[in-house]
């Protein structure tokens, strides 16, 4: 095992410094070349690598899942729409892109704004460094570390038992009966929204920090001249000056939760009412070993995504020409 492990480094290394040599004399060979061929062979020599790495990695994937998708589950026979159509017809896909809207809409909107509250209360304040850490904390937290960390406070025993969970435990401190957090829909799908948030608010609230922080001094002081409010401030001149992060902070975010899987996976298997459209896709393709939906899911996943990002370079391009004028 150890020889093996061994082997494996050192032909790891080995193919490294073959690559690194490779490109070094590619590079030599294109400065030799005439002027006008340099400039378009220096780029493709680096860049070739990351595009055939992109074209394996991702186009390559990405073409066979939408040609999988119109075939039936052993990828045999083409079926057309068929596939499609059980994704929107279907009882519990539909469900699924139900729990997706509420996790969409929520998550993103929750978490920019609690991060952007939080942000402009302890700007400048005394203990804004330890203020930051504590908010910012989750992130250190993978999504299953969450789950289960959150599994835990959620938990449910019957009533006559002792609760171990830290949410019932202090429902019924207070005389109360305890909360099937994670069986009972549709609640249950809020319950695990607040667990993105609790992560994601931390992530919001560093980048637009950063953000408030980086907006003049000059401005700040004519508008409290001028005898502004605290909201005139908050809505003339720090929202505006901030938007170019707040469109990437929930951009971000949004496509993080579009793909949400580890957290219901993770505290209720994705039952009890709470499966999203990443589990289902996995529940199709891997569980019940259905190509076909599974790669329909997929391409309705890939598809939702793209206007995001799309709309997010848009951003990113328009800020980048104003900040060039």
């Amino acid at each position: 095992m150890l020889n093996t492990k061994i082997g494996q480094m050192v032909a790891a290394i080995v193919a490294l410094i073959v690559v690194v040599a490779l490109l070094m004399l590619l590079a030599k060979l294109a400065d030799r070349l005439p002027e006008k061929l340099r400039r378009w062979a220096a780029p493709l020599i680096f860049a070739g690598p990351a595009l055939a790495m992109l074209g394996v990695g991702l186009i390559y994937p990405a073409i066979r899942t939408t040609v999988m998708s119109f075939y039936d589950r052993r990828s045999a026979e083409f079926v057309g729409l068929d596939n499609y159509k059980w994704v929107f017809t279907n009882a519990d896909s539909l469900q699924s892109f139900a729990n997706t809207f509420w996790w969409v809409l929520l998550v993103p909107t929750l978490s920019t704004g609690i991060g952007l509250v939080y942000a402009i209360l302890i700007d400048k304040s005394r203990f804004e460094k330890v203020a930051k850490t504590l908010l910012f904390m989750p992130m250190a937290i993978s999504f299953v570390g969450a789950g289960i960390i959150w599994k835990f406070v959620y938990d449910y025993k019957g009533a006559s038992q002792s609760q171990i969970g830290l949410g019932n435990a202090i429902i019924t401190m207070f005389g109360g009966e305890p909360v099937r957090f994670l069986q009972d829909a549709p609640w249950n799908t809020f319950f695990l929204i607040v667990v993105m948030i609790w992560i994601q608010a931390g992530f919001a609230m560093v980048l637009l920090s950063a953000a408030i922080k980086a907006v003049p001094d000059d401005i700040v002081e004519a508008a409290l001249l001028d005898g502004v409010s605290s909201w005139q401030m908050f809505k003339n001149i720090t929202v505006p000056s901030i938007r170019p992060t707040l469109v990437v902070v929930l951009t971000t975010i949004t496509i993080a939760t579009l793909k949400i899987f580890d957290i219901p996976r993770t505290m209720t298997g994705a039952k009890y009412g709470t499966q999203v459209l990443a589990n289902q896709m996995y529940d199709q393709s891997f569980t019940f070993g259905n190509n076909g939906t599974g790669s329909a899911l997929s391409v309705i996943i890939f598809v939702l995504v793209i206007p995001i990002v799309v709309y997010n370079v848009r951003q990113m391009l328009i800020n980048r020409e104003v900040r060039g004028a």
